[in-house]
């Protein structure tokens, strides 16, 4: 009985194809995490030009790891929607590329 070797895959040579890029819905909007306050709490700079304190929800907060400079949707709250909101995606660096190309997100913001 011979047993087939399965082919080894090679690090940073392959990149996954974008097929479908979530896109914010309604009232949903794309932004960047500028820093975190700890807990499920972080500050976002929103592309709508509004700074949200938004949190992570409980569905996600074990799954979700994010960052400062991680790209991510946030659903502004009901009451007080241009202060705080929730975290509800975070995109990959394909998927930022891809929106970068697109238009939905600008290139490279710079300091000073």
């Amino acid at each position: 009985m011979q047993y087939k070797k399965k082919p080894k895959k090679k690090r940073g040579q392959e990149e996954p194809k974008i097929t479908r890029v979530k896109l914010p819905r309604g009232r949903e909007v794309i932004g960047v995490v500028e820093e975190r306050h700890g807990g499920n709490k972080m500050k976002i700079n929103c592309l709508d030009g509004k700074t949200r304190n938004c949190r992570v929800p409980g569905r996600l907060r074990r799954r979700l790891w994010l960052r400062p400079n991680d790209v991510v949707i946030v659903e502004p709250w009901e009451l007080g929607g241009d202060t705080r909101g929730d975290i509800i995606f975070k995109y990959t660096h394909t998927q930022i590329a891809w929106l970068k190309k697109k238009g939905y997100l600008e290139s490279e913001k710079t300091e000073f």
